[in-house]
């Protein structure tokens, strides 16, 4: 019986020790988040990291090699929120049409929150492009999943006829990626993914394409 107790109060002391670990690392990453998003990653140090989350050197080196890795672990947060959004979306008992159009709208919402709350992490994002399509693999592969099961669900239904709904996933995952800039860019002249003028060119786009019917 002794042993028994002992043995769960083991356990719980791992769970409490691995719980103040996620919270200490999610604390540094929060940190030098904001520290990013109002002096710059390139002004950001390790020791303005350490001083402002009051965990000190040692403390940020145990979770974070450099900075590099803390800002790939920033980039990895706040693509996880959008990831989040999305999820939701295709999680919706709604008609895969309009499950596909929500998931663009929420796409781009969650972007443009993303870039207004990184101040001038935003310049970063696009400026440093190759560190962050490292860090993007797993998302993007992710979404790729989820716009398939989309179309998989509007093939089922009647609703899509697509002869490869894979390779067609893999194509608008693309398409709505390289819509990220120009839409960030358009967030500072007042462009929304909700103008109507947009959501209807995107709706035609999709459904009825380009050609002219006859």
């Amino acid at each position: 019986m002794a042993f028994c107790i002992n043995f769960a109060q083991l356990i719980n002391v791992h769970v409490f020790m691995a719980i103040a670990v996620a919270k200490t690392r999610d604390k540094l990453i929060e940190v030098a988040r904001l520290l990013f998003a109002r002096i710059g990653v390139e002004n950001t140090t390790m020791n303005d990291i350490a001083v402002a989350s009051k965990k000190g050197r040692r403390t940020l080196y145990t979770y974070f090699k450099s900075k590099t890795d803390i800002y790939h672990a920033v980039i990895e947060s706040e693509l996880n929120i959008i990831y989040n959004s999305l999820e939701s979306v295709a999680n919706k008992n709604i008609p895969a049409d309009e499950k596909l159009l929500e998931f663009i709208d929420i796409r781009l919402e969650s972007i443009k929150d993303a870039v207004l709350r990184n101040g001038t992490l935003k310049a970063y994002f696009f400026r440093d492009i190759w560190r962050v399509e490292k860090v993007r693999k797993g998302f993007d592969s992710r979404e790729i999943m989820y716009i398939q099961s989309i179309l998989n669900e509007g093939v089922e239904n009647n609703i899509f006829e697509i002869e490869d709904t894979s390779s067609m996933a893999v194509i608008l995952h693309y398409a709505f990626k390289g819509l990220e800039v120009p839409y960030i860019r358009g967030i500072m002249r007042g462009f929304t993914s909700s103008d109507k003028e947009n959501t209807d060119n995107i709706i035609n786009l999709l459904f009825n394409g380009i050609k002219k019917k006859i």
